[in-house]
């Protein structure tokens, strides 16, 4: 590109350039050397991994990696879900309840039996 096609602001910058070049003794080779070349841009984030769980009441999801959520936690100990119920693939074989349903699901359906070891 000839200097004469570069506006004012080009043309300041590039009388810059040279005179850091002229100052670090930088030639016009070094520039394009490879051992100096800038090193290659970090690769591109993940995108974000898909939902794998769904509280059928509150709508919220998590998708299986970190520690669990505080919602996760709660619908599995207090309300009564089974991780099956929570999980998005198996949402559409889980049956919603519903008032003419003979099957109880969720936090409304009777608790597992527990018994203590003497």
């Amino acid at each position: 590109m000839a200097e004469s096609s570069l506006t004012p602001e080009q043309r300041v910058v590039v009388h810059r350039i040279r005179a850091l070049m002229a100052f670090w003794q930088i030639t016009p080779d070094e520039l394009t050397d490879p051992e100096f070349a800038l090193p290659a841009p970090p690769p591109a984030a993940a995108p974000p991994a898909a939902p794998k769980y769904r509280h059928p009441r509150s709508g919220e999801t998590w998708d299986g990696q970190g520690s669990q959520p505080d919602w996760l936690r709660q619908a599995l100990l207090r309300e009564g879900f089974l991780v099956e119920e929570l999980r998005i693939e198996a949402e559409a074989a889980v049956a919603l309840p519903s008032e003419a349903s003979d099957h109880p699901t969720g936090p409304d359906r009777p608790k597992a039996q527990t018994t203590t070891l003497p």
